[in-house]
């Protein structure tokens, strides 16, 4: 099976979540089609990744209707990727498939819109647009054409070394052992166990979980090696998964669960296999997820992502404007800070 590009954006994966009733009538989420963006009328503001909690609670105060508002992304999943025309990518495509949009909101008196994690072909686009820029931090590892973990290792600072050695030192010590399966071989007990654990960490979070077991089976059949399993088994069980997605350059962490109460596998499993996995098939690029500075020792680095935001009420765009130049000037004093951290060198 081919592994072309942004999976999360990729028909079967949008199918899947469709046909799993992931999103759809009652869920908040009610994907738009004619748009050739992947295009959703929201009624609440869970699973974007771009948080505009406090946007959408201003304008209830002032009596603005925030809700329902559009959103232009790949649902669940804060990765960067095409946004605008995904049957043809090119700027005037690109173009014309903005310009559609914006008559869609103005047609249907939606107030407030965002296109989240853009990639560059969109940034160029929506940067000679009136929409408004937020700039955010993730963390990436950088495949530097390692010949193994011990390579990259060695590139690193003594301490963040002493670490990582470390923490996988415990984790073999306590006994427990990984394997890779991907999503054409895994087994349905191993997919019903992936779901299990992603379950179990949404419930220790209180958070809803959005995905079904069923669409872990669809996506399994449909994509096959493009999901790709990472199954942490102790005392002859398998009691653990990290869930990825991978195209032809990247990998993708994107959920995690443990059957058991356990720290060091979760860094073993969703962080270091993760890059012995992109060692071993040459893969360029490792993104472990939103979030967590704590990744930056374990080698991934800072990468800018952008989302836009439409803003079409008089009263609320001059006040959100405002609040994205503040936030920006604090999101660069937040990288100046994070190079304090950079795990590489001598």
């Amino acid at each position: 099976m081919e592994l072309r590009g942004a999976p999360f954006v990729d028909a079967r994966f949008l199918d899947a979540l469709i046909d799993c009733g992931c999103v759809g009538p009652g869920t908040g989420w009610l994907p738009v089609a004619d748009l050739d963006a992947p295009a959703y009328i929201k009624t609440h503001s869970h699973g974007e990744f771009v948080f505009d909690w406090m946007w959408a609670e201003a304008a209830q105060r002032a009596g603005i209707r925030w809700y329902p508002k559009l959103l232009i992304a790949a649902p669940f999943s804060p990765v960067v990727g095409p946004r605008l025309g995904l049957k043809t990518r090119s700027s005037d495509h690109a173009s014309t498939t903005l310009s559609a949009i914006e008559s869609y909101l103005v047609e249907t008196q939606i107030n407030y819109a965002s296109i989240n994690f853009c990639d560059p072909l969109d940034q160029e686009v929506l940067e000679q647009s009136r929409w408004l820029k937020r700039t955010d931090w993730q963390f990436h590892w950088q495949n530097r054409g390692y010949a193994d973990f011990e390579s990259f290792l060695a590139e690193l600072k003594r301490k963040p070394r002493k670490n990582i050695q470390a923490e996988r030192r415990k984790t073999a010590m306590a006994g427990w052992g990984f394997r890779w399966v991907s999503g054409d071989e895994a087994s349905p007990e191993e997919l019903d166990l992936a779901h299990r654990c992603y379950l179990s960490t949404h419930r220790l979070y209180g958070n809803h979980p959005a995905l079904s077991a069923a669409f872990f089976h669809a996506v399994a059949t449909q994509m096959g090696p493009i999901l790709q399993l990472c199954i942490a088994r102790a005392d002859d069980q398998d009691l653990a998964v990290a869930i990825f997605f991978r195209d032809a350059n990247r990998l993708y962490g994107r959920y995690w669960g443990s059957l058991v109460d356990t720290r060091d596998v979760h860094f073993e499993a969703c962080y270091y296999q993760g890059i012995e996995y992109c060692i071993q098939h040459q893969l360029g690029w490792f993104e472990p997820g939103a979030q967590g500075e704590h990744k930056i020792k374990r080698g991934f680095l800072p990468q800018q992502t952008h989302s836009y935001h439409w803003l079409n009420d008089d009263r609320m765009r001059p006040a959100v404007a405002d609040y994205l130049r503040q936030e920006h000037r604090a999101v660069m004093a937040y990288r100046e800070q994070l190079e304090a951290l950079n795990p590489y060198g001598p």
